[in-house]
């Protein structure tokens, strides 16, 4: 018996008409679905653990509360992870701005760098040079780095003021999606929960969503 019959369910007996191949397909494709299931438990595991150990999250909050500007960087799919960021930090704090590459530009931010801003830049594997690019002078001006990666030698570490560490698979495959989400939703939590007056605009802005009929009613 070899590992992928461990993975045999009611789906691999066989359908009336079904040629052999598409057999062998759709199990091919049972035993593949099992094992990402696996791997993404394994790497959600593995986030949770780190999460609790490492204080890493707890510093980079402090450092992100304490700015007057924050901006949030990525290329890729790290944009979307930085747009993921820069939406959950919004909600509770002010100066949050996220850098599109059209609407902000990283010229636009780099003409204008203070020792009171924050970046948080989300860089991961394969490291894209626009990232580095961008960030690189800004640290080299003053402002302040944290560094969302995902291994501990990456292009942008050595500008980092605080780096998170995200895991990635055994296999060298990218970090799950769900680990990345997951640390992103503490660290915009453990934010907001500290800085002064997000509470207060956290309301305001359910407050102004409901008069402005931003979200579907119940009744609709």
């Amino acid at each position: 018996m070899n590992d992928d019959t461990l993975f045999l369910t009611d789906e691999d007996t066989a359908v009336p008409g079904e040629r052999p191949e598409q057999r062998l397909e759709r199990r091919s494709a049972s035993v593949l679905k099992h094992r990402l299931l696996e791997q993404e438990r394994k790497q959600f595991e593995e986030s949770l653990a780190s999460a609790k150990a490492d204080g890493a999250l707890e510093r980079a909050a402090a450092l992100i509360v304490s700015a007057r500007r924050r901006f949030l960087i990525g290329a890729s799919k790290s944009f979307t992870y930085a747009s993921l960021l820069a939406a959950d930090l919004s909600y509770g704090l002010a100066n949050v701005t996220l850098i599109d590459g059209t609407i902000v530009r990283p010229l636009d931010v780099l003409s204008d760098v203070r020792t009171s801003d924050v970046m948080i830049a989300v860089s991961l594997q394969r490291y894209r040079k626009y990232t580095i690019d961008s960030v690189v002078p800004f640290a080299e001006a003053g402002g302040r780095l944290v560094l969302i990666t995902d291994a501990p030698d990456a292009p942008l570490t050595p500008y980092a003021d605080e780096t998170i560490v995200l895991g990635r698979a055994e296999d060298g495959h990218p970090s799950s999606s769900i680990g990345i989400a997951l640390t992103l939703h503490i660290l915009a939590t453990l934010t907001t929960a500290s800085a002064k007056g997000a509470g207060r605009r956290a309301v305001e802005r359910e407050r102004l969503a409901e008069t402005l009929g931003v979200y579907v009613s119940d009744e609709d």
